[in-house]
């Protein structure tokens, strides 16, 4: 089997995604769902002229049975026309998908519908802060937070295939490392649960709470996923560099938990000198390559430069729309058979050892890293 074939037909383990809109969407809607922004578009121009509006209209409409680059207007109205999101969800060639359930837009689908869609094995990603938060709103003592946290988080997980911490929008990557004392964690709770309890907000931006969960999830065991690089404005993106937890990672080394880095972009190159440094590390490029379009083979390409090959992962971060879960998976077997084909065909690569990494970082390595049973549906 030639390369580009074997990549074509490689089913894959999206190792984070979240859940999508089943149904149709307006022209408003879908286009908000098509950024990282929290803004609609200046007047006179559209979210949909970009590299991810462009690859939409190029992939998604023949996924659909559109002809290819159709007008927005038009891919909007065929692909409301039709059951899109299960014909893209399957489409995507993915055999499980694990799903962060802490974000998801209103009316995504539930678990089990997302699995009867996409015709995908589902597994849980455990959000940190949304354990934390809801435990908060139950109104424990302060002495007490740690402990009911660390066994609600224990309870959730049980079936979990990983837990994910978004400290970088929290707080940002440039955290204090160090495990905070019992007693710093207590005066913390006691400020941050009197807040709760006056205002009924339960969002979490103490950081020695937001600490002390990235320590519970350490303890925890199972991989702890933590979001770097680009996202929405709610954070900034120069703290949210995944060298900035570099001093994290050397106290967590030994600890027997793997750390899984997500998304990295434009810190890619980081993120791979990262994986090849500690032996518990672990990365994505995943959201960067939809949203990077015709571009996404460099950004493969650099991840690829330093990382051991058994340390990079595929996932697509899609959110919202079915269109980025078919997209993530596309662009990355397109990126993959253009770097992986251009090294064989200068004669640096044999494509046999194309071919087998392709499938490590398409599938192996997320099933080896989260221990997936290996029963698929297909």
């Amino acid at each position: 089997m030639h390369l580009a074939e074997a990549i074509e037909e490689l089913r894959l383990v999206d190792h984070h995604v979240h859940s999508v809109l089943p149904g149709q969407l307006g022209g408003a809607e879908f286009e908000q769902l098509c950024t990282e922004s929290d803004s609609p578009a200046p007047l006179g121009t559209s979210q949909l002229d970009s590299q991810l509006g462009f690859a939409i209209r190029r992939w998604c409409g023949p996924a659909l049975g559109a002809e290819p680059g159709l007008p927005a207007a038009q891919y909007l109205r065929h692909r409301n026309s039709g059951p899109a999101a299960a014909t893209l969800l399957r489409a995507a060639g993915c055999d499980r998908l694990l799903v962060d359930t802490g974000f998801a837009a209103p009316g995504s689908a539930s678990l089990a519908d997302l699995g009867e869609l996409s015709g995908a094995a589902v597994s849980e990603v455990i959000r940190l802060e949304t354990v934390a938060e809801q435990v908060a709103l139950t109104g424990p003592a302060a002495a007490d937070f740690a402990a009911r946290f660390a066994d609600e988080l224990w309870r959730r997980s049980a079936s979990a295939a990983a837990l994910k911490s978004i400290i970088a929008y929290r707080g940002g990557l440039d955290f204090d490392p160090a495990r905070p004392a019992p007693q710093q964690v207590t005066m913390a709770a006691g400020r941050w649960l009197g807040e709760v309890a006056s205002t009924g907000n339960a969002r979490l931006t103490d950081p020695v709470l937001l600490r002390q969960l990235l320590w519970a999830g350490i303890d925890r065991g199972l991989p702890l996923q933590l979001h770097t690089g680009f996202g929405d404005p709610d954070q900034r993106l120069h703290r949210s560099d995944p060298a900035l937890t570099s001093d994290f990672l050397a106290l967590t080394r030994d600890s027997g938990t793997p750390v899984v880095l997500l998304h990295c972009y434009p810190y890619q190159r980081q993120a791979g000198y990262l994986a090849q440094a500690y032996p518990h590390v672990y990365f994505d490029v995943g959201l960067a390559l939809h949203y990077t379009g015709a571009r996404a083979a460099a950004i493969v390409a650099e991840a690829l430069e330093l990382a051991p090959f058994g340390k990079l992962l595929y996932s697509s971060d899609a959110y919202g729309l079915p269109e980025l879960v078919y997209l993530g998976a596309r662009l990355w077997r397109l990126a993959m058979t253009e770097t992986l084909g251009g090294w064989v065909a200068a004669g640096q690569w044999t494509e046999a050892d194309a071919i087998r990494v392709a499938a490590m970082i398409g599938r192996e390595n997320a099933e080896r890293l989260y221990q997936l049973p290996p029963d698929r549906r297909s």
